[in-house]
């Protein structure tokens, strides 16, 4: 993978105990949407055992004049420095790589299945079909405690307004302990949810991101309802 540099210009909170990082995009530097880099802070005044660099989803999409990354602010030396940093800290990017692409069949609809920060990904996704106005047919499940901890969930949600092709079904598991109201679906991503949402549960894509635990969770349920192991596509976010 080729490796370039670039510099942190702004960060911003995007939900509670989550927030964005932007980046100049360097010269050259081109991604398809759902792809990932590592990201690697250059002389950090602290460090840890895993060194200074992360793997992260690009959360931006390709058409985009910024590298964007969210994640969960965990209490970790990377995560501290990329916090404090001063604006213009300079990083490196080795990338981008990964598989968690959207598929070329038009005719067969992508199915999200999005855990947390695990959303990005399909973030990405979404904004590269609006923009490109894909005519790939696409739902995002989007599953989080409370509507405070979904991070971008407003802007799915316009999305979803300017897209007729892309449809969002957010879901939260912990409603009642949020202080906003919540009409949606509750609980987790589970087989009646799909079931009410999908006209047919064989014929899509499924692409799932999350903690490790949620995306074995997804992968076992889509194999109980006789979806095809080859027609499943995962990416864990540990650590997040």
């Amino acid at each position: 993978m080729a490796v370039y540099e670039t510099a942190l210009r702004r960060r911003e909170t995007v939900a509670e105990g989550t927030m964005a990082f932007y980046f100049d995009k360097p010269a050259g530097f081109a991604h398809r949407a759902g792809q990932n880099a590592v990201f690697t802070l250059v002389d950090p005044p602290e460090t840890d055992a895993q060194g200074p660099g992360r793997t992260f989803t690009i959360a931006s999409a390709p058409h985009e004049p910024e590298i964007m990354i969210a994640t969960r602010m965990r209490d970790s030396a990377f995560k501290r420095v990329l916090k404090s940093a001063a604006l213009g800290a300079r990083l490196r990017i080795d990338g981008p790589g990964g598989v968690m692409v959207l598929h070329e069949d038009a005719a067969r609809p992508a199915v999200f299945l999005a855990g947390g920060i695990g959303v990005t990904p399909f973030l990405c996704m979404a904004r590269h079909a609006a923009a490109s106005r894909l005519p790939h047919r696409i739902v995002l499940f989007y599953s989080n405690r409370r509507p405070e901890d979904a991070a971008f969930l407003e802007e799915l949600r316009t999305l979803e307004r300017g897209n007729p092709n892309y449809r969002l079904v957010a879901t939260m598991s912990e409603a009642e302990k949020s202080s906003r109201p919540w009409q949606g679906e509750t609980g987790f991503i589970r087989p009646d949810m799909l079931k009410r949402h999908l006209k047919d549960l064989k014929t899509p894509i499924y692409y799932s991101a999350g903690p490790h635990a949620m995306t074995m969770s997804m992968e076992v349920m889509l194999a109980d309802l006789g979806v095809d192991e080859d027609d499943m596509r995962s990416e864990e976010f540990y650590g997040y």
